[in-house]
């Protein structure tokens, strides 16, 4: 289980220089995080520990992760911000 001060501690984490990953960071751990269950929690952190150059190809869709779980919380992240069309 996460804390507050965990929470704060990632989104400072989040911040990473890069605008294209600052803008779905930032507000994901705003937002989402505390309301994924701990499973995803945890791949948002491990996620964090990354490169920002994989982090970059994945997140605009120029690559996949090999980890299936890095791939699960980057579609979730995708998810969030490029909702499905109905």
């Amino acid at each position: 289980m996460y804390t507050e001060e965990d929470i704060r501690r990632l989104r400072w984490q989040s911040r990473r220089g890069m605008l294209e990953l600052d803008v779905l960071f930032v507000p994901f751990v705003e937002e989402v995080f505390a309301d994924l269950d701990e499973e995803d929690q945890d791949r948002f952190v491990k996620l964090l520990a990354c490169e920002d150059t994989d982090l970059f190809v994945w997140l605009m869709e120029r690559g996949e992760a090999e980890d299936p779980d890095m791939q699960r919380i980057v579609r979730i992240i995708l998810d969030r911000v490029q909702p499905a069309s109905s």
